[in-house]
């Protein structure tokens, strides 16, 4: 059966605050647990005044300490920002905190222009190439499996769970190699999601963690009682993505009705090829969009992303979607 899982970009809303935002994304996992969703994830970006989750280790933190069961982590964590010792050192000690429930996703793309590049003191352009050593050092820290010259504390002996993150063959072809589970970004790029699924599954090797490959596949949902209230919430993320396109991000945007008739020809069809993983709409809607998806990827786990302005309406799209995709209430759901 499928799991579900939930994104979150702790986004930052226009006329809010940063703390508003933290405690929205506390509230989100809260209810994503006792919802009986498998993880929260938490994603690294820096430099966007519309995201507050740079800090990713720290936010990931105050979430542990809100929840019980949950499993938290980063969906992800950017090795070129960092060094392996570092990533090791601070996902060491969440695990310690929070014991069996921590996830650390893997991302190869920085996402930086030159100022930060600055800011971060990386060379960003060349630390991407070293990503797969990185990934393996990194291993090596947590686990003991490679003897190395200095020991991560906390870190070594760590039993984080660690993932690929992709949305191209690369991260497949390399979760593949080292036998790790792979999530695919098709939120925001959809274009290889058969193709490396297919690469992942027919490459892989198997490792003790993970004896068989194990695919997540994010999409943006969007629930509510209507239709029509549905695409409305939608349009606060569907407006962000415009910005962001358009090299001018900002803050999240109060929802607008009717937004897509609002927009050229160019940003209707950017947003319409985004749309290829989401399912926006009622409990009916939603669950025969999203059962499509996991018949065409065969997906383990389904990544449910899709920012609202109001935090009340991301809670109760979560909650709608989790109704319609329970079991028990799959007959109702299709009638």
């Amino acid at each position: 059966m499928t799991q579900f899982s939930v994104l979150d970009l702790v986004p930052v809303r226009e006329g809010g605050s940063v703390a508003e935002a933290f405690a929205a994304s506390t509230a989100l996992a809260k209810k994503a647990e006792e919802l009986g969703c498998k993880r929260i994830w938490v994603a690294e970006h820096h430099a966007m005044d519309g995201i507050a989750g740079g800090a990713t280790s720290v936010v990931l933190a105050h979430i542990g300490n809100a929840t019980d069961t949950i499993r938290i982590g980063a969906g992800g964590i950017m090795p070129p920002n960092h060094t392996p010792f570092q990533i090791a050192e601070l996902f060491g000690t969440l695990d310690a905190l929070f014991p069996g429930r921590v996830d650390l996703g893997l991302g190869r793309a920085p996402g930086a222009g030159p100022e930060l590049q600055r800011a971060l003191r990386k060379n960003l352009a060349q630390a991407s190439e070293y990503f797969p050593n990185d990934v393996i050092e990194l291993r090596a820290l947590l686990t003991g499996d490679v003897d190395l010259p200095i020991a991560a504390t906390p870190g070594l002996g760590a039993k984080v769970q660690m993932w690929m993150l992709g949305s191209s063959l690369f991260g497949a072809q390399l979760a593949a190699k080292l036998g790790m589970p792979y999530a695919f970004a098709a939120h925001f790029a959809p274009d290889h999601l058969d193709e490396a699924l297919q690469v992942y599954r027919r490459q892989y090797e198997p490792s003790e963690a993970f004896p068989k490959p194990h695919v997540m596949v994010a999409m943006n949902v969007f629930a509510a009682e209507t239709s029509e209230e549905a695409q409305r919430i939608a349009s606060s993320q569907q407006q962000a993505f415009v910005a962001l396109r358009n090299g001018k991000p900002t803050r999240l945007a109060p929802p607008v009705k009717d937004y897509l008739s609002t927009l050229a020809a160019p940003s209707r069809a950017m947003l319409a090829h985004v749309g290829q993983a989401a399912a926006v709409g009622t409990r009916r809607e939603v669950r025969a969009t999203i059962d499509a998806f996991v018949e065409r990827t065969q997906a383990d786990e389904i990544l449910l992303c899709g920012s609202t302005y109001d935090p009340q309406a991301r809670l109760t799209s979560l909650e709608l979607t989790i109704e319609a995709m329970s079991p028990q209430l799959a007959t109702h759901a299709k009638a």
